[in-house]
């Protein structure tokens, strides 16, 4: 049985569950990391010396980093639609796996430090103001990108939507001023409508916000 260790809170322990939940695939999930603690004794540091999570176990096969969890899942257990075996399809989908991963997370992540992880009182309106103008380019790049959709690929759901669909929940909650993206916006309803999805993603950060 697969087991992750994270807390259900976490964005990346969130894009490991919702590709696990994908792929219907048997495992549980043990709540580290956060106010769990767990990360810092020597048997978690020898599966992630970073101390961070997640973390996965596969049997013989242990290993650290969302995003690398995500692809070995798809691959070793993805079907062709989720995972294309042909290597120029695949790297045109792997791509915007890793700008939704190395881009587009960060400047959600961004505002989302400052908007729920710090007091209101230590907020810095500038640096939301720039957050938000940096999210709301991005946001338009994805809207030009997804076309008329339903998915990245089209018809096709991948292992793409995941990496770039796992900051969605949060992006669309916040309270700011988004960019007109009508087709990110319908992109996001349908995720939402994914019982993975609506499962591991759609999960209250309420318990992380600065008191």
């Amino acid at each position: 049985m697969i087991t992750v260790h994270g807390r259900a809170t976490s964005s990346n322990v969130q894009l490991v569950m919702w590709t696990v939940g994908e792929l219907g695939l048997e495992h549980r999930r043990l709540d580290v990391g956060g106010s769990f603690g767990g990360t810092d004794t020597p048997e978690y540091r020898a599966m992630n010396p970073n101390g961070l999570v997640p973390v996965l176990q596969d049997g013989d096969v242990t290993l650290f980093e969302s995003v690398a969890i995500m692809r070995y899942l798809a691959a070793r257990y993805g079907e062709e639609g989720f995972w294309p075996k042909d290597p120029a399809k695949r790297a045109s989908l792997d791509q915007w796996a890793e700008w939704g991963k190395v881009t587009f997370s960060p400047a959600v992540l961004n505002i989302f430090i400052q908007l729920v992880r710090m007091r209101e009182a230590d907020r810095k309106p500038a640096a939301i103001a720039g957050a938000a103008r940096e999210v709301g380019r991005l946001a338009r790049i994805l809207d030009d990108r997804l076309g008329e959709g339903p998915y990245l690929d089209g018809a096709a759901f991948t292992f793409a939507d995941i990496a770039v669909g796992a900051l969605l929940y949060r992006y669309m909650t916040l309270p700011f001023e988004k960019a007109e993206t009508p087709r990110l916006d319908a992109y996001y309803k349908r995720l939402t409508q994914r019982p993975a999805f609506a499962r591991h993603v759609m999960v209250s950060y309420e318990s992380l916000r600065a008191k």
